[in-house]
């Protein structure tokens, strides 16, 4: 046996060697899986990752629109195109796309929308871009992430005159040479984004009269003077490392709506005197020290801020923004509360100067006013229309009270990192005066008052015990007090909120069950208590209809039942890990399940339990035996039921081994349902029974 199988191993290993070549002798055989099939409508054909390396064919015809991205298809030939004459839209994105043919392309008169994204047409640019001259009513057209090179995309664009929208973002283009759009006339959507352009040569957007969206965002721009295309609506330079913006003077107003100028080297506010339509400005994240007026020179583009309220120019650039609703100043180095420049932006609802060097807040520098002038005389000349203001992280210890009266609409404040302590209400539920100054140069800071204001966050403000009354006559809808670590919170801290907080952030304070006292908050639906020490809830929580409550890392053996039962009719989500839970008091999950209460990290909350003299731990959600020992006047009671059980037996068995009946055993007997006839022989026996006193020998 072992000799035959040694001459078979021969011819077998021969065979198993050939087989591959004959599977490939076979006719469409080939080594590579097969396609997915495609999804097909009567118009359109998705064959999306269908492992495809050639252009599908035996479609159904009068197809529209194509999507073949994230195939493998190397080219597009004629041969694999005909019966496609009706396609309107074509996506060969994330492909292997080399080579593009005239005669294919010819064959698709009807096509709009051609989209051709991370490819690889930087290898074939000049025949590829002849076949392009064909595309005759091509309006939509995607080349990003294509490696192309700024003449190699001025060569694809050379004679596409239907064309409104183009991505060129993701290339290698380092500069807009002059005329490079010029085959292009029509353009009104231009993405550039992501590529290393550091020169925009004049007249490159000259022919573009129809151009009203421009991305530019993430180049190597330094300066934009001379910006003349007034007929633009957005415009993102955002992440260059631009210095300076000046647009072009003249007569004709910008129609510039949005303005990102975010992520730039901006030493002050950009020049735009006459964008009257500019909806949306964002600044963020520049080097601004003045919002004074600019300098065509750069000796006096850091102009001291002291300076501002003596030039009569600094209200020219903000009155030609009048329509600003958004304006975003964070991180910069602002260091004074610009109220003469803002005054100008007549429409500014939402404000954001967060992240900056703001320090004290002082009266000098609203309009150039003197500490004379009376508070109702600034007040009309710098109020704000701002609605929503954000000043976190800054240098702030206090804000006067007129500050406010500056803001008479500010319904959100985020003053979260500053150095900030709330006064008191000296007069309690009816309000008062505030704990400090008066004149707003002490150090705590009046929110009390301040009927318009709904939302104010406070977080991180080394806050370590709250007055009483100390938002009283807000209407607070939103209060964020998280991580004032040592945070002490009196239960009249809150006074005046009763009936209208409805959020409220107690997050990372390391509060103590004493230390975290809350009123009857009667309209509360959300609240964190999340890092803290708490062991017990705080009774005030017990009437708010909470629908959103957060537990994490605190030291809860269990949750009250009052408090339970009082949620279970209307909490919706509560997150209970990091706490020291006990397995043997558990009522309270059983009761949030049984309302359908969710608990998302429930597979990561633990309880403790303890079994043969060792403590141990079990997830809340696998649901384990645990043993748990009984109270202790429950096992008395067991104990004394099962001594009397016993001696009724023992006495029992006793009276049954000396041949006499337990006392009432035949009136038990007599007393069943339904009764049962004497028997003949226990009459004999009573009858012939000795009377009493007589003795038998």
């Amino acid at each position: 046996m072992l000799r035959l199988g040694a001459r078979l191993a021969g011819p077998r290993c021969l065979l198993l060697c050939l087989l591959p070549a004959v599977l490939r002798a076979q006719p469409g055989w080939e080594g590579r899986p097969k396609p997915l099939p495609c999804q097909q409508s009567p118009t359109k054909v998705s064959c999306k990752g269908a492992g495809l390396h050639t252009f599908p064919e035996e479609l159904s015809q009068g197809v529209k629109y194509l999507e073949l991205s994230n195939n493998f298809i190397r080219n597009l030939s004629e041969s694999r195109m005909q019966g496609f004459g009706q396609l309107e839209h074509l996506d060969v994105c994330f492909n292997q796309l080399e080579a593009v043919s005239g005669a294919a392309l010819a064959q698709l008169p009807q096509l709009r929308s051609l989209l051709l994204g991370s490819n690889r047409l930087d290898r074939n640019y000049l025949a590829n871009g002849r076949a392009f001259g064909l595309l005759g009513n091509i309006e939509v057209l995607d080349l990003s992430a294509n490696h192309l090179e700024s003449h190699m995309a001025g060569w694809y664009l050379s004679s596409l005159s239907t064309l409104k929208k183009l991505d060129l973002s993701g290339n290698r283009m380092t500069r807009l040479p002059a005329g490079i759009f010029w085959g292009t006339p029509r353009l009104s959507e231009l993405n550039l984004s992501n590529n290393y352009i550091m020169e925009i040569e004049e007249g490159a957007f000259g022919a573009l009269e129809e151009l009203e969206v421009v991305n530019l965002a993430f180049n190597s721009l330094h300066c934009i003077s001379g910006f003349s295309l007034r007929q633009l609506r957005v415009l993102n330079l955002s992440h260059n490392a631009l210095e300076l913006f000046v647009s072009e003077e003249g007569e004709d107003p910008y129609l510039l709506q949005v303005l990102d100028l975010s992520h730039n080297r901006l030493l002050y506010f950009p020049e735009l005197p006459r964008a009257h339509y500019l909806t949306h400005l964002n600044l963020s994240n520049n080097l601004i020290a003045s919002l004074a007026p600019s300098s065509r020179h750069p000796a006096a583009f850091a102009l001291h801020y002291d300076e501002m309220g003596r030039l009569n120019g600094s209200s020219g650039t903000a009155a030609g923004l009048t329509h600003v609703a958004d304006l975003d100043l964070s991180n910069n180095q602002l260091q004074l509360f610009p109220f003469a420049f803002f005054h100008g932006l007549r429409s500014l609802h939402k404000l954001s100067v967060a992240t900056n060097c703001l320090q004290d807040i002082t009266r000098e520098m609203l309009t150039g006013g003197t500490a004379g002038d009376s508070v109702a005389t600034l007040q009309e000349n710098a109020s704000l229309s701002v609605r929503s203001l954000d000043l976190h992280d800054n240098l702030i210890r206090a804000l006067p009270r007129w500050f406010f009266d500056f803001l008479p609409q500010l319904e959100t404040i985020d003053l979260g990192s500053n150095s900030l302590q709330p006064c008191e209400s000296q007069g309690g539920d009816r309000g008062g005066t505030s704990g400090g100054d008066p004149r707003g140069a002490g150090p705590c800071t009046a929110f009390y008052n301040l009927p318009h204001l709904k939302r104010l966050s406070l977080s991180r403000n080394n806050i370590t015990r709250l007055q009483p009354y100390a938002f009283n006559q807000t209407s607070l809808l939103s209060l964020d007090l998280s991580e004032n670590k040592g945070l002490s919170l009196p239960k009249a801290a809150l006074g005046g909120l009763e009936l209208s907080l409805q959020e409220l952030w107690l997050r990372g304070n390391q509060m103590g069950d004493g230390t975290a006292a809350l009123p009857c908050l009667g309209a509360l639906k959300a609240l964190d208590l999340s890092g803290n020490g708490l062991s017990l809830l705080p009774a005030g929580l017990f009437c708010s209809p909470l629908e959103s409550l957060d537990l994490r890392d605190n030291n809860l053996p269990a949750l009250a039942e009052p408090a339970v039962a009082s949620w279970s009719r209307s909490l919706r989500v509560l997150w209970v890990a990091g706490n020291p839970f006990s397995c043997c008091g558990l009522g309270w999950l059983h009761t949030l399940r049984a309302a359908r209460v969710r608990l998302p990290d429930l597979d990561r909350a633990l309880c403790a339990y303890r079994h043969r003299r060792g403590n141990f731990s079990a997830p809340l959600s696998s649901h384990p035996w645990w043993p748990c020992p009984r109270p202790k006047g429950s096992l008395a009671a067991l104990v004394v039921v099962l001594s009397i059980l016993l001696c009724l037996g023992y006495g029992a068995c006793c009276l049954l081994r000396r041949g006499q009946k337990p006392p009432g055993w035949g009136a038990l007997r007599g007393s069943r349902v339904g009764g049962f006839a004497p028997h003949p022989k226990g009459e004999r026996a009573a009858k012939e029974r000795p009377a009493d006193g007589d003795t038998k020998v």
